[in-house]
């Protein structure tokens, strides 16, 4: 069987739900092979677990020293090296910057943002939403190795035989070294799950009225594990950080429950979280486009409905 190359997005050095999920799907098109610019004792663990045959390791100071660069050299590396049938990314920001850098590099197709995938005869065959989420289409690459990335939440965790650690030797290119990272800062943790990876995300819109009304939405969110996420509108009146944004110029989400708190629903929110399996929408208007989108709806004041569903929700965990 073909072997499909699998990019492992990790925080130094721990692998992301992401990097299992797209494991899963690689083993319905071939045999998955994992490259990490991790240190080779931090990442194969997970890897092999969760059904990497091979998992090829590289640790050099340019992975932290620099941008994207000279992960696309380990990747083109892994890719000369292994002669994939495919190549899967996670649609991150990132992912998706070495995905088309790879695909130049290498003459190949490129499909971003897949929610599926499947083998087909002529090659995997990708299901994409598109035009936000109002068609689902399917499609695959038709020229060179396809290049793929798949949003999160997009398959479930299957733990699998595990698999061979292998180093991979990186030469790094002139071009590697362009742009330098100076500083960081560590962002401040809240101790919520990942936007992106959430399974559970609840939002608030214009209808939370300012930044000192946000507690509402994020108790809501505690009680139930779940991320916090915010329109376009409410981020852009400063109530609300935007890498918490869910949309089209947002983030996009698809989690098992997504919880709209004063959300009208324009289309530029719904490009962002209509994928999600179960959609619910508490708003006091009952023309809001959100309820055409909607498994189950509240007519009613968010600060009323809100409250009691977060009492709710404790009462039946305590």
């Amino acid at each position: 069987m073909a072997e499909v190359l699998v990019f492992v997005d990790h925080v130094d050095g721990a692998v992301r739900k992401p990097t299992l999920e797209l494991l899963t799907l690689a083993r319905r098109i071939g045999e998955p092979v994992a490259v990490s610019s991790a240190p080779v004792q931090r990442t194969p663990r997970p890897l092999a677990e969760h059904g990497a045959v091979r998992v090829l390791t590289a640790d050099a100071p340019e992975f932290a020293d620099y941008l994207v660069v000279p992960k696309v050299d380990a990747v083109q590396a892994a890719y000369e090296a292994v002669s994939p049938s495919a190549v899967l990314f996670p649609s991150s920001a990132e992912g998706k910057e070495i995905a088309a850098r790879l695909a130049v590099r290498i003459g190949s197709g490129i499909i971003t943002d897949a929610v599926d995938l499947e083998a087909g005869e002529e090659g995997p065959v990708a299901t994409q939403s598109v035009f936000a989420a109002a068609f689902t289409t399917r499609s695959r690459v038709s020229r060179g190795t396809p290049v793929i990335t798949v949003k999160p939440n997009s398959a479930a965790v299957e733990a699998a035989p595990a698999g061979a650690v292998e180093v991979l030797q990186v030469s790094f290119s002139e071009r590697a070294t362009g742009t330098k990272v100076v500083s960081r800062t560590p962002r401040e943790s809240t101790g919520r799950p990942d936007l992106t990876e959430a399974a559970i995300v609840v939002s608030g819109g214009r209808g939370v009225g300012g930044a000192e009304n946000f507690p509402v939405v994020e108790a809501l969110a505690d009680s139930l594990g779940a991320a916090v996420g915010a329109s376009r509108a409410a981020v852009d009146a400063g109530w609300y950080p935007h890498t918490n944004q869910v949309g089209q110029t947002g983030k996009t989400v698809s989690p098992q429950l997504y919880v709209a708190a004063g959300i009208s629903g324009a289309i530029q929110h719904r490009a962002g979280m209509q994928t999600s399996k179960t959609i619910v929408a508490v708003n006091k208007d009952a023309e809001a486009p959100i309820f055409d989108l909607v498994d189950y709806g509240v007519v009613g004041d968010l600060f009323e409905v809100v409250p009691q569903l977060t009492e709710e929700v404790k009462a039946r965990k305590g």
